[in-house]
């Protein structure tokens, strides 16, 4: 368990109210952390990214925060550019 997952797992446990958000936002933060932790593990830049990608770096940074929710086309997009496949699952 990272920084992150401790800080959320703590805020949870003290804030109902953020506990109910984060849950009902799961799936955009998961999104968010899957790009990041491929592209970091593919060892690329933002911009790198966004090059491959045929997108702006700012469109990066934007899902990578969670800014910006993305289309599957737009995941599609991002896993060719990490020379990666798009796979999705219902778990």
């Amino acid at each position: 368990m990272d920084d992150l997952d401790r800080y959320i797992a703590s805020r949870k446990s003290r804030d109902p109210k953020f506990a109910k958000e984060f849950e009902a936002t799961r799936p955009e933060h998961e999104a968010a952390l899957a790009i990041m932790k491929a592209r970091i593990e593919a060892q690329m830049t933002q911009e790198e990214l966004a090059e491959r990608s045929g997108m702006r770096a700012s469109n990066i940074s934007r899902l990578e925060s969670g800014r910006s929710v993305p289309t599957v086309r737009t995941l599609a997009q991002i896993a060719k550019g990490l020379g990666r496949r798009l796979k999705i699952e219902f778990v």
